[in-house]
């Protein structure tokens, strides 16, 4: 008797995976279903990523970052024979469920998850107003504190005021650049 029944259809399932393998599990999945002869029960594999902003160097850089670490997304018809290929993968832990039974991922959660994947440009978050304190935790002017004067959400950037010698100078600094104080 099969222990693994198909009335669930085609849908998305998550595997565990040992951290940092998601590509190489990614890679070896793809090369068992081809020659394991797969194609129609294990049709998609996805590792989710979202850009982020970080800066180094003093330089904003756009990375990719993994959502989850250590899963995998496979959209597949879970059968015994689909089940037994991606379960014997290497690197896979298993699959997301209760006992050997998968649980696929509801369609709501799918649909935000890709469209968070989807957006092209990260978004700068920032919880700080006009005439708000902040202080400066990277760059040339770092410990300093100054007041915000104007803030550029677009470009990610605010001004602030910082008092030397005497006198408020302008700066514009990144976001990543202060915090709240």
């Amino acid at each position: 008797m099969p222990k693994q029944t198909a009335q669930q259809g085609r849908r998305w399932y998550v595997l565990h995976t040992y951290s940092g393998y998601e590509e190489n599990v990614s890679r070896n999945l793809h090369q068992r279903i081809e020659s394991m002869d797969m194609e129609d029960k294990i049709f998609d594999i996805l590792i989710p990523t979202e850009s982020k902003i970080k800066i180094k160097n003093g330089k904003r850089k756009t990375i990719k970052e993994k959502i989850f670490p250590g899963y995998v997304l496979v959209n597949m018809i879970v059968t015994d024979a689909s089940w037994y290929v991606v379960r014997n993968t290497p690197n896979v832990t298993g699959f997301v469920g209760s006992g050997t039974t998968p649980t696929p991922v509801s369609d709501e959660e799918m649909k935000s998850l890709l469209q968070r994947m989807g957006q092209e440009e990260p978004e700068y978050k920032i919880d700080i107003e006009i005439g708000e304190l902040v202080k400066i935790v990277d760059g040339p002017f770092k410990d300093y504190e100054g007041k915000v004067s104007d803030i550029d959400e677009a470009r990610g950037k605010a001004k602030v005021l910082v008092s030397m010698f005497g006198r408020e100078t302008p700066v514009e600094l990144d976001f990543l650049q202060i915090k709240k104080v």
